[in-house]
């Protein structure tokens, strides 16, 4: 790995960050508070929230077996990703890798960040080569997106590879665990410290249920999360986000029953999937989704939309031709699903 000098733009590594009123006193008790030019009504939502959300970081940290020093928490994962294109890319002049397909979040920050954004291809069985990936690298490559278990694939990426990456790339790798929840496979969260070029990506809004109050984590050395607070906003975790964060980490007991549930719906709902005549495959899935590929997916999409049930229609992203992603939703809603595609297959195979 390049040191992390080397790898963060040259403006970003001398920044002064802002420091706000509620930094300055951080360690101290207070009573009065003089300091921010909050309005003194209306308690508790007059006054700005933690910057660095510690309470909320400690709690997590018992969870997640990850130092509070080593969690940035942002406005959905979507904000840790635009950060490091903002930290570490150059715009005009660096470039970063990425499986295709993949979360297209990913090619959307590059584009605004300007940033040149290069695609390797994934193979048959949606898997990646560590080689192919390297390979489309170069001296200006700060970084390597991988998504596993992937989006829409639904599948885990192959360890090992994931590994070699992270053994050979001088940049950093961010892998986004959104769905590792529901996946068999370890997190990488424990392997932070034998991998300083690592950053990890979580989300609340996946098992957790949380996605309204747009809270994401990533995990990364001491020296990268600094890096990443450093060019934040100041309070761009609100008060009300870190209070609902706060109580969900308290059910945490709860959280891992709706995954065991989620996990034994997503079984049966694929069983019965591939099942029906329209479906002509159903990969495999270490996810709360499946991806299908059907006979005819912008119509069977349409067919659903006229009934009100919205799936995910992906026949455009690579590789994914004719394909739709599923979410898998509580029984009712399952077979409410299944419901409407016997229909319609009673109206279009059996007319």
């Amino acid at each position: 790995m390049k040191s992390l000098e080397e790898l963060t733009r040259p403006n970003i590594w001398r920044l002064k960050p802002y420091s706000s009123a509620r930094d300055e006193y951080k360690g101290l008790s207070a009573s009065v508070f003089l300091d921010a030019n909050e309005n003194p009504y209306n308690l508790p939502h007059n006054r700005y929230p933690d910057p660095m959300q510690w309470e909320l970081k400690a709690e997590l940290s018992k969870i997640k077996k990850v130092a509070p020093e080593n969690i940035f928490l942002g406005n959905g994962s979507d904000e840790a990703i635009d950060l490091v294109f903002r930290a570490f890319c150059e715009p005009g002049r660096d470039n970063v890798v990425a499986i295709d397909p993949t979360y297209g979040m990913y090619q959307v920050c590059a584009d605004v960040n300007d940033v040149e954004y290069r695609k390797v291809l994934l193979d048959e069985h949606f898997q990646f080569s560590a080689d192919k990936l390297l390979a489309a690298a170069d001296e200006r490559t700060k970084l390597i997106f991988l998504c596993s278990p992937n989006n829409p694939t639904g599948n885990d990426l192959l360890r090992g590879e994931i590994e070699k990456v992270l053994n050979t790339f001088a940049g950093l790798v961010i892998l986004d665990e959104a769905y590792n929840d529901f996946s068999d496979a370890p997190s990488f969260l424990q392997q932070l410290e034998q991998y300083p070029n690592l950053i990890v990506l979580q989300t609340f809004s996946k098992a957790w249920g949380c996605a309204a109050i747009r809270l994401g984590m990533a995990f990364a050395s001491t020296d990268i999360i600094s890096i990443l607070s450093k060019i934040k906003y100041p309070y761009n975790v609100n008060q009300l986000t870190q209070k609902q964060a706060m109580e969900m980490l308290h059910k945490y007991y709860e959280i891992e029953r709706w995954v065991k549930n989620l996990k034994e719906e997503r079984d049966e709902l694929v069983g019965r999937f591939s099942e029906l005549p329209l479906t002509i495959k159903v990969f495999p899935s270490d996810a709360n989704f499946f991806l299908a590929r059907v006979t005819d997916a912008v119509r069977i999409y349409n067919y659903l939309v006229g009934e009100g049930i919205i799936v995910r229609n992906r026949h455009t992203v690579s590789l994914c031709g004719n394909c739709l992603r599923v979410t898998v939703g509580t029984r009712v809603e399952n077979d409410k699903l299944m419901e409407a595609l016997g229909k319609y297959e009673e109206k279009y195979f059996h007319s």
